[in-house]
């Protein structure tokens, strides 16, 4: 499922909460209009930063930190729980003007792993910190920390004591609790990217996935557009998938649809799901996922705010 809107000058948002199987006989109408609502709180976070001229990487990250403070996605609190019964969390932020990039993985008390993504982006000459480093650089950032019951919920606690029952599961593939991202042109035509995680329930020997992953699940640049991915994550990696769509854009003058139509026809190919959001450096704005659902909202300076779940909205 694609949808795009016409290009324009001004500023523009769109966030996801994850790509999966829901369907509204999984998903029930109370259950639905909750993550509409959470949706739109995102959406509003990040768009009264872009109204009021503030930059696209200031709009994704308090969108981001929105997604990660509501139980109801897979991201912050309310991540899985792996393997060994811990929420571990991965995020990353990137900023398609620069192309200046950070990421943390392994996360276990940092209440917005997308403030240590950024922070390490500004703060260190690296890309990437994990686990007991990553650790230790947000707690000497001041970034806010908590006691790591507060990852935690009922609902998360249950899928984890389900998949324990199972025998020889390597992890588990249900993918309709997924990852949240946003991506935004300003109005100054500058894109960004952020995306945070609490990855697959079940992981297991420090499992990262694409989230994190600058080029793969989280790219920006202001020659093309900005990325931000949710799904089968090994294969998103192994396909550098946002990278790859900014160079199809660059290098084959594809369109931002063209280029992610391309890419995730490959990720199905290789027995892949899931989705992508998008910002393109014209201001277009758009969601394409090959699962039956995807957690999305998006809003430009033209009025326009929708959220939707389902792939026939």
């Amino acid at each position: 499922m694609t949808d795009a809107t016409v290009p324009h000058s001004r500023w523009s948002l769109a966030l996801h909460g994850g790509a999966g199987s829901m369907t509204p006989d999984i998903l029930g109408p109370e259950m639905q209009d909750a993550y509409r609502d959470a949706l739109g709180t995102a959406l509003d976070a990040g768009t009264a930063v872009l109204r009021r001229g503030g930059s696209a990487l200031d709009a994704v990250e308090a969108a981001v930190m929105a997604l990660e403070d509501d139980p109801l996605f897979n991201a912050g609190r309310g991540a899985v729980f792996t393997f060994e019964g811990k929420n571990e969390l991965d995020a990353a932020i990137m900023d398609g003007a620069t192309l200046s990039a950070g990421s943390a993985t392994g996360l276990l008390r940092t209440k917005n792993p997308v403030r240590a993504a950024r922070a390490v982006m500004e703060e260190t000459p690296h890309v990437m910190l994990a686990n007991d480093g990553a650790n230790r650089f947000a707690e000497e950032q001041g970034i806010e920390q908590v006691d790591p019951a507060y990852f935690a919920t009922a609902e998360r606690r249950r899928q984890w004591e389900e998949f324990s029952q199972k025998k020889d599961a390597w992890f588990d593939t249900d993918l309709k609790y997924g990852t949240v991202g946003a991506v935004a042109r300003d109005a100054d035509g500058h894109v960004a990217a952020a995306t945070s995680t609490g990855g697959l329930t079940g992981k297991r020997w420090g499992r990262v996935g694409d989230s994190p992953v600058i080029g793969a699940g989280t790219y920006a640049d202001d020659r093309s557009c900005a990325i931000s991915a949710t799904g089968t994550g090994e294969t998103f990696i192994e396909l550098a998938a946002g990278h790859e769509i900014g160079a199809r854009m660059r290098m084959l003058n594809e369109t931002v649809e063209e280029a992610v139509a391309a890419v995730l026809a490959e990720l199905g190919a290789k027995g892949g799901n899931g989705g992508v959001i998008y910002a393109g450096a014209d201001g277009a704005t758009g969601f394409a996922f090959n699962t039956p659902g995807m957690y999305r909202a998006r809003a430009d300076a033209e009025g326009m705010r929708e959220t939707a779940i389902f792939a026939d909205e």
